[in-house]
């Protein structure tokens, strides 16, 4: 049976992502859900999902100090496992995070994670609640998924992708706000896809069953 992991690196409250994933596996017979931060379940996942709340500098250390763990995640990606980051851990996709200061990121998607500036002052930081995906290009993940399908949201600063073709859909917030990166085996939604409802389970459940 395929294995997903959840990867638990105390960066958030798995919960409501390990009933979310469990159910989509259940009803599409797509293998065994496991939330672990041992690198040796990471190491025998065929799919790794990478979850994290907060700051970017606080989430990234907190994974460096797992010895080991990184590594298996990124020699999964090396192998060509599908890899799902969400929130800030798919800000950690990119090169920069400049939340509070500088630090890098796993530079496997070109770009840097800035402070939410809206054009409109009226529009608050964090960018907090429902809004509209606008899709850019396909991806087997948004299979189903069209521009006007809600994600919910949560955060202040978002990820600047340096190559347009990594973007795969975002959002408007007074001015475009990415929503969904992806570049070969990797993809990365700012939003929870596990409190989208419908659209995020839809995106939970073609994460289970791509097969790049």
């Amino acid at each position: 049976m395929p294995l997903t992991v959840l990867v638990d690196y105390d960066s958030g409250n798995l919960h409501s992502a390990e009933k979310a994933f469990q159910r989509m596996a259940a009803e599409m017979d797509a293998g065994d859900i496991l939330v672990t931060s041992r690198p040796e379940d990471v190491a025998r996942a065929d799919r790794i999902v990478l979850p994290g709340d907060g700051a970017f500098p606080a989430c990234r250390r907190a994974l460096g100090s797992y010895g080991g763990l990184f590594e298996a995640i990124s020699d999964g990606v090396a192998q060509g496992k599908p890899f799902l980051g969400i929130c800030v851990g798919m800000q950690m996709l990119a090169t920069w995070g400049r939340e509070y200061e500088d630090m890098p990121g796993f530079d496997w998607i070109g770009g840097e994670v800035a402070r939410i500036t809206p054009a409109d002052p009226a529009l608050k930081v964090p960018h907090m609640g429902w809004n509209d995906l606008i899709l850019d290009r396909p991806h087997p993940v948004l299979d189903g998924i069209a521009t006007g399908d809600h994600a919910y949201f949560v955060h202040s600063y978002q990820f600047r992708v340096t190559d347009p073709a990594d973007l795969l859909a975002h959002v408007d917030y007074g001015g475009p706000i990415t929503a969904i990166v992806g570049r070969g085996t990797v993809v990365g939604t700012q939003f929870h896809p596990e409190k989208s409802q419908a659209m995020g389970l839809r995106l939970i459940g073609n994460f289970l069953r791509w097969a790049p």
